[in-house]
């Protein structure tokens, strides 16, 4: 499905890590180079015509997002350097002042570190509780199990919208209601989900949103943070400077500006908030369904193909999602990663940033093949064909 549009296909490779970052279509590519060819200045500084269409073409890409997750207002949309960034400003500008000790929050063991490690360190400093709710015999979330765990200290449910490894799709609209249903706070990490199946803030009562340009055909270094307004309003910004304040005094005295602008001190990264804004306009002409359909036929299609070949070991044939996670027997992923590099093939081998997961997989590292709407019938028969030579994989990679 288009692959004519991405210039890095031209070298004939198998891209099977889009769970890592997605490669980029040539309109992403020309509209940043357009505004560093033809307008670059800096934004809401300027009062001459580059200026101008700079602080155009810059704003506008808040109303593109606002509409693609279904927020209801521009000033509920912050642009950051990534969903780690944005989920580091959710836990230590929000919750870091709201939480206290022996207050709970639900995470699970299919969680990435960036929504691990801070919720960790408030567990550090200030005592709250992290309770792991139980996955299922397929290491997928349920909403069963997160009931099980609810009580009255519980005030934050945080989790994946798509788990990067498993890759199992959560139920975030029951999930929504339960938690509005306890009045309990709403974290959803949609990094591996804004881009493949339907986001809708409003519709699931999520309270904060995060996700990351580079994994949805945008640049690098630019993610989202979605917070309701009200709570944006009383969440502290991690970082000061330019920009945000309205106005300071030699005397110490200082105001900031309203939410969003006080969140993104300094010089934003402009032409990556551009090229955004131009991905999205990218998937919503495919559209996010077309291409979950499609990339669940292949990863029916690769399963399948998969379970005929003795010494392949699979973990999550029945998830829903492109994602699927494998090893060969007695072979080390990265060494599968490394052959099959030898055939063009590009996966991703190691713990994928969710180390706890092994607790339940009972292995530290997989190989996985995370699929996009790029990927072809063919591509997985390659991958298939590689993958049955296998028998032969240390006479290729030593």
């Amino acid at each position: 499905m288009n692959r004519e549009d991405f210039p890095v296909l031209k070298q004939d490779i198998v891209y099977f890590d889009n769970g890592a970052t997605t490669l980029k279509p040539q309109c992403v590519i020309d509209k940043m180079v357009d505004y560093y060819s033809n307008y670059t200045s800096n934004i809401h500084r300027g009062e001459y015509s580059l200026a101008l269409r700079t602080n155009k073409e810059y704003d506008e890409v808040r109303t593109i997002v606002k509409k693609f997750i279904g927020a209801l207002k521009e000033e509920e949309i912050v642009f950051t350097k990534g969903s780690t960034e944005a989920l580091n400003m959710i836990v230590f500008g929000y919750f870091k002042n709201v939480l206290k000790e022996g207050d709970e929050v639900l995470l699970n063991k299919g969680e990435h570190a960036s929504n691990v490690l801070p919720w960790f360190i408030l567990q550090k400093t200030i005592k709250i509780k992290i309770k792991n709710v139980e996955l299922d015999d397929n290491y997928e979330l349920n909403v069963d199990n997160i009931k099980k765990e609810i009580n009255e200290r519980t005030k934050v449910i945080a989790l994946s919208q798509i788990s990067n490894v498993v890759g199992d799709i959560r139920d975030v609209y029951s999930i929504g209601k339960l938690c509005k249903d306890n009045n309990i706070y709403f974290v959803v990490d949609a990094s591996q989900a804004v881009s493949h199946v339907e986001v809708d803030v409003v519709k699931n009562n999520i309270d904060f949103l995060a996700f990351s340009g580079h994994k949805m055909m945008g640049p690098t270094g630019v993610g989202v943070l979605y917070g309701k307004y009200d709570l944006l309003c009383n969440m502290e910004p991690l970082e000061y400077g330019g920009g945000m304040n309205q106005s300071f005094e030699s005397d110490g005295s200082y105001e900031l500006k309203t939410p969003p602008t006080k969140f993104e001190a300094g010089t934003p990264p402009i032409a990556e908030v551009i090229g955004l804004g131009e991905a999205i306009k990218y998937i919503e002409k495919i559209g996010v369904n077309k291409i979950h359909e499609h990339e669940l036929k292949l990863k029916k299609y690769l399963v399948q193909e998969l379970e005929k070949i003795d010494n392949v070991i699979l973990y999550n044939k029945n998830s829903e999602s492109g994602i699927v996670i494998f090893n060969l027997d007695h072979v080390f992923s990265q060494d599968t990663a490394v052959y099959l590099n030898h055939y063009k093939i590009c996966i991703r081998a190691g713990n994928h940033c969710t180390k706890m997961l092994k607790d339940d997989l009972k292995i530290k590292n997989t190989c996985r093949v995370s699929m996009y709407l790029y990927n072809t019938k063919e591509d997985v028969d390659k991958l298939i064909e590689a993958l049955r030579k296998s028998k032969d994989i240390f006479n290729i990679i030593l």
